[in-house]
């Protein structure tokens, strides 16, 4: 009798054993798939705000800006602000410290960009320089992605 209770608890033990490490993979397999549909977004935002500081650059240069083009503007910059705000949560702190580059690098070139839309540049500030400084923005891009696929276990072939 004592045996067939030590083998039902044994076995017992075995099975929670066998459903925490379950549990456990399915935990990280629901942690990789959410970081990897924050670092699509993110990646994709980032990239959608250079572009339309880019475009708006262009605008800028070729004529006046209007409402459409400022709401365009508007409308990435608050995307990208939204997948940033989402990654600070969840990205470990290697990705993290690429999507900060890159989020400043953002907001300085927009910044920059608003001033000169406005005519009151700060010293130094010309289109050329925003543009510049926008062109500069897709290595730090590169270098996100680069951890993101990482941190993912994507691996990347040269």
């Amino acid at each position: 009798m004592g045996g067939a209770l030590l083998t039902q608890r044994g076995s017992e033990r075995a099975k929670r054993r066998e459903l925490e490490l379950v549990r456990d993979h399915e935990e990280i397999r629901e942690n990789r798939s959410l970081r990897r549909t924050c670092y699509v977004e993110l990646n994709r935002d980032a990239r959608q705000f250079t572009t339309a500081l880019n475009r708006h650059l262009h605008v800028m240069r070729e004529r006046g800006v209007e409402e459409a083009d400022g709401d365009a503007l508007e409308e990435a910059k608050n995307a990208h602000r939204d997948r940033y705000s989402e990654a600070q949560m969840i990205a470990p702190e290697e990705v993290l410290m690429r999507a900060s580059v890159v989020n400043q690098a953002l907001n300085k070139v927009y910044g920059q960009v608003k001033r000169l839309e406005r005519g009151a540049p700060e010293p130094g500030e010309t289109m050329e320089t925003a543009a510049q400084a926008q062109y500069e923005v897709w290595e730090m891009l590169r270098t996100m992605r680069t951890a993101m696929r990482h941190d993912l276990g994507v691996l990347h072939e040269d």
